[in-house]
């Protein structure tokens, strides 16, 4: 199995003390042109791959679907998105393949890490997930530009 190196996010004083009452991981620009898959997400986990169990003792803190549009099956140009909108007021429906943000409530898990001592940083591993026929198959599938941890008090 391959290993996944976490991204280490630093984390302010004020998380790190636990003064927040809900915490989310939100991933900004997150590709859904291809395959369907659910993407798992593990806090300060040493490991993750396909068999990791969805456990909180294994670090999962939540996840996310992607309802992948499959491919392009239209003409050239048909599934290239346009920049973005110039114009305040234009109110039509955005591309089908726009880029979507998705964001995961980790307010249990980030608090359960915190109750065991100093941390200052925490480390976020994300994998895709696609189904498989006995088990999910692990796939190069995820690509986002950004994931922002956002606390709330």
């Amino acid at each position: 199995m391959e290993r996944f190196d976490p991204a280490a996010i630093p984390l302010s004083a004020a998380i790190a003390a636990g003064e927040f009452s809900a915490a989310q991981l939100v991933f900004y620009d997150v590709d859904h042109s291809g395959p369907s898959f659910t993407a798992p997400v593990f806090l300060d986990a040493d490991e993750v791959d396909a068999t990791t169990p969805l456990d909180p003792e294994a670090g999962f803190a939540g996840s996310f679907v992607i309802f992948g549009h499959g491919g392009c099956a239209g003409d050239v140009g048909h599934c290239d998105v346009p920049e973005k909108r110039k114009e305040p007021f234009d109110n039509r429906p955005l591309h089908a393949l726009t880029p979507q943000t998705k964001t995961v409530d980790i307010t249990e898990a980030l608090k359960r890490i915190l109750g065991g001592g100093a941390v200052e940083e925490l480390r976020v591993s994300v994998l895709a997930l696609l189904p498989g026929e006995e088990q999910p198959q692990l796939d190069d599938v995820l690509f986002f530009s950004a994931m922002r941890l956002l606390a709330f008090d």
